[in-house]
């Protein structure tokens, strides 16, 4: 076993990863599949179609060779599409070892199955030492320098260990979490209510309107999370309310533009070519109904999210239903109640 670190994933936030690796002072490896974004990267240090001309460490190159990324990795991280992660975990299984370490940096849930990217890990591959990273993270203002935290979650120490050892730095903080399962949930879910503050501020709303839409969210994504057996402190912490604060309020926020974008009447479509990136919080939005239909948890921000993207309501149908529901407890145990 080598001591690089290998981070499965070009795009902004794998790009950053990979950064923060070499910051910390280890030889790091980002597997892409475009040879030219590649060529780039081992040459300029940069990968401008993400992160424009912003240096990166000079101890991350680049590979389109997967065999060579992952073989020997003292951690290896992934982070693709949640719709690539079982394709390349099966295609990386092939080249990686009992004894390594691997993160998922991945916000999705996979459809039809409901499983974390996490779980997907653990199905394609031999590893067992699995866990994932997740925080208010936005990958222009890490790469800049600012200072940021996020959360390495994992049932294995020797993972949360890994996660610090490899990514902590002067301006990034790693704290650890036993917590799998509600630190993917949080980082997944809070995309969806992340559209619907996007659509809010699209249409003109103030901060009153965003403040409940956000902490009405967090309750829907514990009650879920809670039934799936997951802690309700972690959605108090980074990964829970941290990341939803930044991913609602911030224009960086991929799935904060799908929201603005649908607010202005674009198609999702057009949205999405202009976004150039994954939005997770789109595939998010239709299996969260998916699986709070079929855990019988109300939610009922993410299902009206869910009609904005099938084009079924507009934005403001949805918030009319929203603030015309009956009223209820602030703090509601019944996990079927509406608000």
């Amino acid at each position: 076993m080598t001591d690089h670190v290998c981070v499965l994933g070009g795009g902004s936030w794998g790009t950053i990863l990979a950064h923060l690796a070499g910051l910390a002072g280890h030889k790091t490896l980002l597997y892409m599949r475009n040879e030219e974004r590649v060529a780039e990267l081992n040459a300029q240090s940069t990968n401008t179609r993400y992160l424009g001309e912003t240096p990166l460490c000079d101890k991350v190159g680049g590979t389109t060779v997967l065999e060579e990324a992952v073989s020997g990795a003292a951690l290896v991280i992934f982070c693709v599409p949640s719709y690539a992660t079982r394709k390349i975990a099966g295609l990386a299984g092939e080249f990686l070892t009992g004894d390594q370490i691997c993160l998922s940096a991945t916000k999705g849930l996979e459809p039809e199955t409901f499983h974390r990217m996490s779980e997907v890990i653990r199905q394609e591959t031999c590893i067992k030492k699995v866990g994932a990273i997740s925080g208010p993270n936005l990958a222009k203002e890490i790469v800049a320098g600012q200072p940021s935290a996020t959360v390495v979650a994992s049932r294995y120490t020797e993972a949360i260990r890994a996660g610090a050892t490899y990514l902590h730095g002067d301006t990034f903080r790693v704290y650890g979490n036993t917590d799998v399962a509600g630190v993917e949930l949080a980082g997944a879910l809070k995309n969806v209510i992340a559209i619907a503050s996007g659509c809010v501020s699209g249409l003109g709303y103030g901060v009153n309107v965003r403040a409940a839409l956000v902490t009405r969210g967090l309750a829907e994504i514990q009650r879920l999370g809670v039934k799936l057996g997951s802690d309700p402190l972690t959605f108090s912490g980074l990964a829970g309310i941290g990341d939803l604060m930044v991913t609602c309020g911030s224009e960086l926020s991929r799935n904060f533009r799908v929201g603005r974008g649908i607010a202005a009447g674009k198609s999702l479509d057009a949205i999405c070519e202009e976004l150039g990136e994954v939005a997770e919080g789109i595939n998010t939005t239709r299996v969260a109904n998916a699986l709070a239909q079929q855990e019988g948890v109300a939610m009922p921000i993410t299902e009206g999210v869910g009609l904005l993207i099938s084009g079924e309501a507009t934005p403001q149908e949805v918030l009319t239903d929203l603030m015309t529901r009956a009223a209820r407890y602030e703090i509601d145990f019944d996990y079927s109640a509406e608000v």
